[in-house]
């Protein structure tokens, strides 16, 4: 059985500066018609900034949909036609005042696939200089220098539950990868 799903027609329902929302007509693969829901989002970068061998930077800031203080990676979106390779380093430094000498891909992750079309990408990076952050304006942002054991802690304990953290924390720390 084929799984692909044929676009009947497609309408902007919501434009913002964000985000664009479709309300797409699909035929599915046994004939029958449905409808699906499209966020389109440019995608962005996240970045596991090693200081040294056993301690990351993370950021804590406010995230208003959640009402609720968020630890996590320095991370952003990506400006449209942005190249991912550019925009980790201008978000780190954006966001913790650092530069990194070494850089390496992590590949990348599909943040809600049964609804949006955003791609983070992940990296690592090492070899940090300070340099001043300078966030975005109206971005409210505190770096803070962990050691990956208590990251690690803070995981399973929950009291970090952002995805894209999890995701490039084990890719970055995971053996064989």
């Amino acid at each position: 059985m084929e799984f692909e799903e044929k676009t009947l027609a497609s309408k902007v329902a919501y434009k913002g500066k964000i985000i664009t929302v479709k309300l797409d007509d699909v035929e599915l693969p046994d004939g029958h018609k449905s409808f699906r829901e499209v966020v389109v989002h440019n995608g962005g970068v996240v970045v596991v900034a090693q200081k040294n061998e056993d301690t990351v930077l993370l950021v804590k800031q406010y995230r208003y949909p959640l009402n609720s203080v968020c630890i996590e990676l320095p991370a952003g979106k990506l400006e449209m036609g942005e190249n991912p390779d550019d925009a980790c380093k201008r978000e780190l430094e954006e966001e913790t005042g650092y530069r990194a000498k070494i850089w390496k891909s992590l590949g990348y992750i599909n943040t809600t696939p049964g609804i949006c079309t955003e791609k983070l990408y992940l990296y690592f990076a090492s070899d940090l200089e300070f340099v001043g952050e300078h966030p975005d304006e109206g971005e409210i942002i505190k770096c803070y220098e962990y050691k990956l054991d208590d990251v690690f802690e803070m995981i399973k304990t929950g009291v970090i539950n952002d995805s894209k953290t999890i995701c490039a924390l084990t890719r970055a720390f995971c053996k064989g990868f």
